[in-house]
């Protein structure tokens, strides 16, 4: 498990700055994540990936959850009112489910990935006046030493939030 903290930077030289802190702390570089102004990031650091800079995450988790509950709801009238000459099965609304759920997630991703991340809107102001986000994933056991260096070490870096803990993937 994995908690996603925010630090609204000053500006390009606090980021590279911060970048060598979190190094040198033992936070993985892709665990770290920085948006500032179109053009402006170096690319020497890492920037947000498609999934982080669009909805898209939670566009298809919202199009599975839909998708499925219309696809069940299908499936059941499916078996209830089965076409003429086909006996249909419990299995039938399963399937009719899963390919629900699958569709909806696809639809509703591709939708999502035109969207910017509502997560982020609350940033989009500053950013675009130069400042630069900072997004670091790090251990729950971790995260007051990192809120405590930052404070310490960097007192123009304002903390901006977290989110509650999320799964690991590498």
């Amino acid at each position: 498990m994995r908690r996603r903290l925010y630090f609204m930077l000053p500006g390009i030289a606090s980021g590279r700055a911060m970048l060598d802190e979190l190094l040198l702390a033992r936070i993985e570089e892709r665990h770290m994540h920085f948006l500032a102004r179109e053009g402006t990031l170096p690319p020497d650091m890492p920037d947000l990936n498609a999934l982080q800079k669009t909805d898209l995450v939670h566009g298809a988790q919202l199009g599975m959850l839909i998708g499925g509950a219309v696809g069940l709801g299908a499936g059941i009238f499916m078996v209830l009112f089965p076409p003429d000459g086909l006996t249909l099965r419990t299995v039938a609304i399963l399937i009719a489910a899963l390919g629900g759920a699958i569709f909806g997630a696809w639809a509703s991703g591709m939708n999502a990935a035109a969207v910017p991340n509502s997560r982020l809107a609350k940033f989009a102001e500053r950013v675009e006046e130069g400042q630069v986000l900072l997004i670091v994933d790090v251990a729950p056991r971790k995260v007051r030493e990192i809120e405590e260096m930052m404070a310490s070490r960097h007192p123009e870096i304002s903390f901006a939030g977290a989110e509650p803990p999320m799964v690991a993937f590498p």
